[in-house]
């Protein structure tokens, strides 16, 4: 079961819950035929729990909403990538150890 902190994007509210966020974003693009994106699900819940109120955690199908991933070049999944201040500020691709994905959020954050 997904967290209820973690928010369902759209390529219409990608820019008012991402761009314009005062906060800073981690957006998860996957479907949901990806067996790796469903590996990461639960280390991104978690996550968002561990960052509430300093990061948001978002979640965006590339099945249901193909412009988003167009416009930011997505070629594999899971992609995940930081957003601050409405820029892009780092990318990873596939999955990760819950350890690895602390690691990637911490050194953004900093």
């Amino acid at each position: 079961m997904a967290s209820e902190l973690i928010k369902h994007l759209t390529d219409a509210s990608f820019e008012a819950d991402v761009l314009q966020s005062t906060t800073p974003v981690l957006v998860d693009y996957w479907a949901e035929w990806c067996g790796p994106c469903k590996d990461i699900a639960p280390h991104l819940d978690d996550l968002a729990k561990t960052y509430e109120g300093k990061l948001q955690v978002a979640k965006l199908n590339i099945d249901e909403n193909r412009e988003t991933p167009a416009k930011f070049g997505i070629r594999g999944i899971p992609t995940l990538m930081f957003f601050k201040d409405g820029q892009l500020s780092a990318t990873k691709i596939g999955s990760m150890r819950k350890e690895q994905l602390t690691a990637f959020v911490d050194q953004q954050l900093a």
